[in-house]
């Protein structure tokens, strides 16, 4: 197979078909949301046996257990990946919306309309349920997607593409409009990073590596985020039964995900009261710790962090923690080390969960809540095609009006200029 023709040939697709998704009617785009999610559910045993084929293969490969966790799909995760679908089916389609509408000394108005960016380019790793993801939310948004996996979930990802078309033909829109790349060549990522007279943005899920890589090479705009390194500070005002519940669900709720907590801070007056109860928890759960001399004081049996473990993304069942004397040096230490994802604040003194709130520069700050909440479904967006940590366009979870831009629109009667 010639990789550039290929790419070449799928992404004048993808323009062509963008042009008829942009101009669908909400209905359309619904019945069509909806049809590829019962595809999904009716296809569950074609989707667990591919899925099946793709955790041999890992396995067989050496991939460690965060990886596979990621790459697994069971029962849960196919009906989630349904009720997602039918959760962004249920909300407004920002394309079209007019607003801030207002009249000019000239007498024209002027306003601004949501429209979508056109053809969005999604590089991911793992996870089989982002082809889902990214199609409905591109879908719902009218850009037309093209879509390529990584080669560890190939078959699931070809599954799940086969239930998309299903739905798209069934709803009367173009199957090209979400188009999974059949390739696992890495030519093939390196063409759609290259190709701005068909690709609009490119939105890569993955590894820092991979990210890294994508954003030096692309010649189109890339929506990223490199890693997340997402810390909860346990303040000395704080409840504790509350704090420490929320700290080990930010852990423990899930390891291989962006939004788990990595870096535990705890203010010195409150540390020896709740580091012994959360150590034991921790290690019951099988988390192994690493703490600054002062932690180590408390917890005798844990080992001794490192400067590389403040910024480490651990994506396992391993924690760091550091005593702190206040909340400034928790901000501080979190200015230093933080990936820009994720920060959580514990604490019943409104004054400094406001102070938290403001000066915590990330793309979601929290108080008395777990880092995991950090995901487009629980904000209601339905579903995520990434996390956005930088400051341009959109940031923090990307949804439907993430992936959708602004024209101005004027209206006249037969004004000229004067």
């Amino acid at each position: 197979m010639d990789i550039k023709q290929y790419m070449q040939q799928v992404g004048q697709q993808a323009r062509t078909a963008s042009r008829a998704i942009a101009r669908a009617g909400s209905n359309a785009k619904n019945a069509a949301l909806t049809a590829i999610a019962d595809a999904i559910e009716a296809q569950r045993p074609q989707l667990l046996k591919a899925n099946s084929r793709d955790l041999e293969a890992g396995r067989e490969r050496g991939l460690d257990a965060a990886l596979l966790d990621r790459l697994e799909l069971n029962d849960e995760r196919i009906a989630g990946m349904a009720e997602g679908l039918r959760q962004i089916a249920a909300l407004p389609d920002p394309v079209g919306e007019i607003a801030d509408m207002t009249y000019r000394p000239s007498g024209i108005q002027v306003g601004k309309m949501r429209v979508p960016l056109g053809v969005i380019g999604i590089i991911y790793e793992s996870r089989p349920n982002v082809t889902a993801d990214a199609a409905a939310l591109c879908l719902k948004s009218g850009n037309a997607a093209i879509l390529r996996g990584g080669s560890e979930a190939e078959h699931s990802n070809q599954a799940i593409a086969a239930c998309i078309h299903e739905g798209l033909e069934k709803a009367g829109l173009p199957r090209d409009a979400v188009q999974v790349v059949n390739t696992t060549d890495r030519a093939a990522v390196g063409e759609l990073i290259a190709m701005p007279e068909y690709v609009d943005v490119i939105v890569p899920r993955g590894g820092k590596g991979l990210i890294e890589r994508i954003s030096a090479d692309a010649r189109v705009p890339v929506i990223k985020h490199l890693h997340g390194v997402c810390h909860v500070y346990i303040d000395d005002q704080a409840d504790r039964d509350k704090a420490i519940q929320v700290a080990f669900n930010a852990k423990t709720q899930r390891y291989g995900t962006c939004n788990t907590m990595e870096t535990l801070l705890v203010a010195d007056d409150i540390a020896a009261d709740v580091l012994p109860e959360l150590g034991a928890m921790f290690k019951e759960k099988g988390v192994e710790l690493r703490g600054c001399e002062a932690t180590r004081r408390i917890l005798t049996d844990i080992v001794a962090a490192t400067d590389e473990d403040w910024d480490a993304e651990y994506l396992a069942p391993i924690l760091s923690i550091r005593i702190v004397r206040h909340m400034e040096d928790a901000i501080e230490h979190i200015h230093r080390h933080s990936s820009g994802h994720t920060e959580s604040i514990l604490t019943e003194n409104i004054g400094r969960a406001r102070r938290f709130l403001t000066e915590v520069d990330s793309s979601s700050v929290m108080v008395n809540a777990s880092t995991r909440f950090a995901d487009g479904f629980e904000y209601g967006l339905g579903a995520e095609i990434g996390i956005s940590t930088d400051k341009i366009h959109v940031r923090g979870p990307v949804g439907l009006e993430g992936l959708t831009s602004q024209k101005y629109i004027v209206i006249g009667d037969g004004h000229i200029r004067l």
